[in-house]
Order: structure tokens, then C-alpha cells, then sequence
């Protein structure tokens, strides 16, 4: 996982052994290049260069180190888990823009909860895209989850509550609902969302226990903007990391972490129903170098 990820940044202190006024500089350029906003980057460069004068560190490895904790100190307080309700079922409600992975991601989180002994009911919220029900019920039938749906054009906070309804009367454990996927921007569709989540509480006696939003960590700093607006909508709970393998650069993480106080919960790492991990601040800071 996260197998070379931001390795320009590791790059950059390869071969040195002190932090002068260029390297700092060079190694600012590389964290903005990663995606990381240009204060936190300023911010972790100068952090690491008074801690490697004061600590004495005058090797590359001790530099690569550094960087390695640095990256962990600010991203470790923001690690998180799915949290499972008392009183099933438990509703993970999935949020994101188009083309993040939201499908393929609740598709992952159902053969996750199915690998424990779960059983799982899948709600086709995204009534607006013509393929989305068709493509929720292929990945239903691929993990094993039966999903509730209604035509195209139907009211999602309707399917919402006949997913809820089923779920009370099968004895469901975990209900995963996709929506629609939409622009941060668009109020009318962000009011759709809270319509969503207040027929869930009214519904289920409690507000959805995971407001899951996924971002693609290609998406550079555009993501702080769309965790923060999707969080003005529905309170968001939890983050899930699409797209997070080789070519990733993931910098926006750290950016994100500085600004929000939203947990970073999950990981998509590649293609297959296996590849969904619990994030882990230790791997993403050892991906650096």
C-alpha cells in the first residue's frame, strides 16, 4: 500500500545530510508538487529544519526520518474506524463528486462487512444517472447484497426509506446507500443530501451512523473544497481515499488534516473487492520515501 507514493519528496533529501536554505526550499516545491497547500508545505519544511538542527541529525537517512515522523505526527490524531451502531442497522450513507469511486468503494465496504459475517442491504440512492441502479445492482449481485431501488427519477429519500424499512424487517446488520453523484457546488443537490439525512433519522431514530465521503486523491487540493462543503451539508464522518496507489500523490491529505477534523477511514488501493483498507498514517508516512 501507498508503495511509493509523493517519492519526489523523498528525493529530494536523498544524498544530504544538512538542511540548508536551497534544500528547504527544493523540498517546499516537491510537497506543493505532491499536492500539499503551499503553508503546510512551507510550515513542514522549516518544522523539519529546525528539528534536524536541533536533534543534530546530519545524515540522509536521519533527514528521511524526520520527514517520515513528520508526516505521521500531523496525520496520526486523524485516524479513524467505521463505527458499527448498537442497534443494527447500521447506515453508512456514501458521499462524493462524480467519478471519485463511490460505487466501487460501497461495493468494497459490503464484501468488508460480508468477510466479517455481516449481512448487508445496499440502498441505489443515485436515481439521477442513468446507469448508476443498474451498475449498484451488478456489484450487489457480485458480493452477494440485495439492493433496493426504484426507477430512475425517483426520489432517493424515498428509497432511503423503503432500504430502512427492509432492513428492520430482514434483521440487516449494515445498510450502505449510494447517492448521487454531484457537484460540491450545487446547492440544490447539497439540500437533496440533508433531505436524505433527515428521512434516515426520522426513519432509524438517529442520524446516518457514517457520512462517508469519498475523494479521489488525484484530485489535488480541490478536495479540502469539497470535504468542507459536503460537511456543511451533512456533518461528514469519516474520508475515504480512492485511487491511492502508485501514481497517487496524496499530498492533499496533509492539507486537508491541517484544516478539518475529519477522520481519514479508509483506503482504495486498486481494482479488486480486497482492495479497501482502515487508513494508516504509519504506511502513508513510510509511502513518502
Amino acid at each position: 500500500m501507498l508503495k511509493g507514493l509523493m517519492r519526489r519528496v523523498g528525493n529530494v533529501l536523498r544524498g544530504r545530510t544538512t538542511l540548508d536554505e536551497e534544500t528547504v526550499e527544493e523540498l517546499e516545491a516537491a510537497l506543493v508538487q505532491a499536492d500539499v497547500s503551499v503553508p503546510v508545505a512551507m510550515e513542514m519544511a522549516q518544522q523539519l529544519r529546525e528539528r534536524a538542527e536541533r536533534e543534530r541529525v546530519t545524515d540522509e537517512e536521519g533527514l528521511l526520518q524526520l520527514l517520515r515522523d513528520e508526516a505521521y505526527q500531523r496525520l496520526a490524531p486523524h485516524e479513524g474506524e467505521i463505527e458499527l451502531a448498537d442497534s443494527p442497522p447500521t447506515v453508512i450513507l456514501v458521499l462524493g463528486v462524480n467519478g471519485v469511486g463511490k460505487t466501487t468503494t460501497i461495493a468494497k465496504l459490503a464484501h468488508m462487512f460480508k468477510s466479517q459475517g455481516r449481512n448487508v442491504l445496499l440502498a441505489a440512492g443515485d436515481t439521477f444517472r442513468a446507469a448508476a441502479v443498474e451498475q449498484l445492482q451488478r456489484w450487489g449481485e457480485r458480493v452477494g447484497c440485495d439492493v433496493i431501488a426504484q426507477k430512475m427519477g425517483a426520489d432517493p429519500g424515498a428509497v432511503m426509506f423503503d432500504a430502512l424499512e427492509a432492513a428492520k424487517a430482514r434483521g440487516t446488520d449494515v445498510v450502505i446507500a449510494d447517492t448521487a453523484g454531484r457537484l460540491h457546488t450545487k446547492v440544490n443537490l447539497m439540500e437533496e443530501l440533508r433531505k436524505m439525512g433527515r428521512i434516515i433519522e426520522r426513519a432509524n431514530g438517529r442520524p446516518a451512523d457514517e457520512r462517508l465521503l469519498v475523494i479521489d486523491a488525484n484530485t489535488g487540493q480541490n478536495a479540502i473544497n469539497q470535504a468542507r462543503e459536503f460537511n456543511q451539508a451533512v456533518d461528514v464522518t469519516g474520508i475515504a481515499i480512492t485511487k491511492l496507489d502508485s501514481t497517487a500523490k496524496g499530498g492533499a491529505l496533509l492539507s486537508l488534516t491541517a484544516e478539518m477534523e475529519i477522520p481519514l477511514k479508509l483506503v482504495g488501493t486498486g481494482e479488486k473487492l480486497e482492495d479497501l483498507e482502515l487508513f494508516s498514517a504509519r504506511e502513508f508516512a513510510d509511502g513518502i520515501v
